[in-house]
């Protein structure tokens, strides 16, 4: 019955190790990526990448809009109305009066009223009535024009969008930076777990070793029951984590997968191991004299930022200053009783002048905005100031997590090699006899602590890395 357990433990564990160590659903060979290939892929899939590039486009769309300021603006309008009931005009003299001396009697006594003039009886009696004025139907078209000649204030609200622009492309190289070092960051994390996967596979084929041998010695009577009930506790308790490792890689992939903007069903692996960067270690240096903030993206931003602020109080000053502006119109109307159109007379009027504004007094609200302004960029200042300093204990944080991982690879590569021999001599010394299984699974223990710690000592390392990578701005270079 306890062969008939130990083997199906073997098959089923053997058959898992079997598998790629990047186990999909698919059963199609992987898509093997360096990080290079990765990081392409990232900079053109990037979900925040392409939002950020798009924020890039509509910026620059709104500084094209803002330059339609300085052109003439040229406007088109028509117009109908329909009189409902006609204004009155009173006169307070009698009309018949100016029969006799206007020759005829212009609109006294018997002379005819003109076409559209109707006269109303007024409520006093007599020649006191009113006479209704205008046409039923009215029409107008024409065309408007205005154009800036001097207005400081528009011109400074341009210069502030084209900064605009130029944020939208800080933010975008920083959203390029953040995805850089996220993807790394992920690539390392596959890496770390494939790592730790092999390291516990080992231990699992070493303990199912071990079993088989404790079984053989147990058989012949020279192995207490004792040491097979261990060997098998062993071989039970190696097998969770084989299956952790393995659910690790699958969700480092993920993860991978996610920040590179891909689907998460495709089938694709990483190439290289974690120790091919531990060659690197002992050639990155920094020193603390050397690192500088210039390509910080940050503080670009901020920089770009002030700027802005600074300009905005300019803009603020600017509205107190006199603005000088051209308009031109021209206008058709015509009234008339009916819809006869062809007959209609238009009536043409047009003009051009120049519009002065100078500004007095607005209640002290131009100089309380400036005010504002002011205070804001004091405020701004304030957090540049702060946000470098962060900054600054950012890269140190770095380079002391890169100081510590240096270190401790060098006395994790002493420590396995250590562990590493005195696995090998507790198991030539339990194959004599002359070591129990509790001696062989103490140096199994040590020697995956260190393998482990190795592994572990490096991931901190380029982690750490690549997050001062980020924080120095020197990540990633933008081809001009």
């Amino acid at each position: 019955m306890t062969k008939a357990i130990i083997s199906s433990l073997m098959a089923t564990v053997l058959a898992m190790a079997a598998m790629p160590v990047c186990a999909q659903e698919v059963s199609s060979e992987p898509t093997v990526l360096t990080l290079e290939q990765a990081l392409e892929i990232a900079l053109s899939e990037n979900i925040s990448v392409k939002v950020a590039d798009k924020e890039i486009e509509r910026t620059g769309y709104a500084r094209k809009g803002s330059y339609a300021s300085l052109f003439p603006q040229i406007d088109g309008s028509g117009s109908y109305s329909r009189t409902i009931k006609k204004q009155v005009m009173y006169m307070d003299f009698d009309m018949s009066s100016l029969g006799g001396g206007m020759g005829g009697g212009a609109m006294g006594g018997d002379t005819e009223i003109p076409e559209g003039i109707e006269t109303k009886a007024g409520s006093k009696g007599g020649n006191g009535g009113g006479i209704e004025v205008g046409r039923w139907n009215s029409f107008s078209a024409g065309v408007s024009a205005s154009m800036p000649l001097i207005n400081a204030q528009l011109w400074q609200s341009i210069k502030l969008t084209a900064q605009d622009v130029e944020l939208a492309v800080e933010k975008a190289r920083s959203s390029r930076l953040e995805t850089v070092t996220q993807v790394k960051q992920a690539y390392y994390s596959v890496l770390l777990a494939k790592e730790a996967f092999d390291v516990y596979k080992k231990v699992y084929e070493n303990a199912m070793a071990n079993l088989e041998k404790t079984e053989q010695r147990y058989n012949v009577g020279k192995a207490s029951e004792l040491e097979y009930v261990r060997s098998k506790s062993a071989v039970q308790n190696a097998i969770p984590n084989v299956y952790d490792s393995e659910s690790s890689i699958n969700l480092a992939l993920w993860q991978l997968k996610a920040v590179m903007g891909i689907g998460l069903d495709e089938n694709i692996d990483v190439a290289g191991c974690l120790a091919d960067h531990a060659g690197n270690m002992i050639h990155d240096v920094y020193a603390h004299d050397e690192i500088v903030l210039d390509d910080n993206s940050t503080m670009r931003q901020l920089a770009i930022q002030a700027e802005q602020i600074a300009n905005t109080i300019k803009l603020q000053k600017y509205a107190s200053l006199p603005s000088l502006a051209v308009a031109y119109a021209y206008n058709l109307n015509a009234m008339t009783n009916d819809f006869d159109f062809k007959n209609y007379n238009w009536s043409p009027y047009s003009y051009v002048g120049f519009s002065l504004q100078i500004p007095i007094f607005a209640g002290g609200k131009r100089y309380h905005a400036v005010r504002q302004a002011q205070v804001q960029k004091a405020e701004f200042d304030l957090q540049l100031d702060n946000t470098e300093r962060q900054l600054k204990i950012a890269i140190r944080q770095y380079l002391k997590q890169m100081e510590t991982g240096m270190k401790t690879y060098e006395s994790a590569q002493a420590a396995v090699e250590t562990a590493q021999k005195a696995y090998d001599i507790a198991s030539q010394s339990y194959n004599l006899g002359r070591s129990t299984i509790t001696d062989l699974n103490d140096a199994q223990l040590a020697l995956t602590q260190a393998q482990l710690g190795m592994s572990q000592a490096v991931y901190n390392y380029v982690n750490a890395k690549a997050n001062l990578e980020q924080t120095l701005g020197h990540d990633f270079s933008e081809n001009e």
